[in-house]
């Protein structure tokens, strides 16, 4: 396995060396801003539902923002796990994320879309980090994010059979 060398240190974390984990960190860094942005946006649905579908969709939304406040722990301690702090301010998460918030008040049906939007880019930001994993032999990454995307997928099915 190859080593990275700095004044005749070398560098390794879980047997990987930083180079070979840093397209891991940088997709991992790019998933904890879209799901800090994402939890956000969440409990904004939450507290702001309103309409027939309130209870059901207050009920779901915190339930989703509970599953996100405890991914992005996952995410942060991965990240750490190679030996990279996550020094995020409210500026760095929303230059890096993707997830947007929205720019006007939602009905109760545009917040279940604008949740599948989310997890179109959620989605597609842990293929990258899965991919990432793969292409280093981090299985580890791989299963952490093998699982979100289990459930992302269920969620997503179910929210989008409510929307029919």
């Amino acid at each position: 396995m190859e080593t990275v060398s700095s004044k005749n240190k070398t560098f390794k974390k879980l047997g990987f060396t930083y180079l070979e984990t840093a397209e891991i960190v940088v997709t991992l860094n790019t998933l904890l801003a879209n799901y800090q942005v994402f939890y956000n946006k969440l409990r904004n649905f939450h507290w702001n539902i309103e309409g027939p579908e309130f209870f059901e969709l207050h009920e779901e939304f915190e339930k989703e923002y509970n599953t996100t406040k405890e991914n992005i722990d996952i995410v942060a301690e991965r990240i750490r796990a190679f030996g990279v702090k996550t020094k995020f301010t409210l500026k760095k998460t929303m230059e890096l994320s993707q997830i947007k918030e929205p720019t006007k008040e939602l009905t109760a049906i545009e917040m279940v879309r604008e949740l599948l939007k989310d997890y179109e880019i959620l989605h597609n930001n842990m293929l990258d980090g899965v991919n990432a994993a793969l292409d280093s032999g981090d299985v580890v990454t791989e299963q952490i994010l093998t699982d979100f995307l289990t459930h992302l997928e269920k969620r997503n099915w179910m929210f989008t059979s409510y929307l029919k």
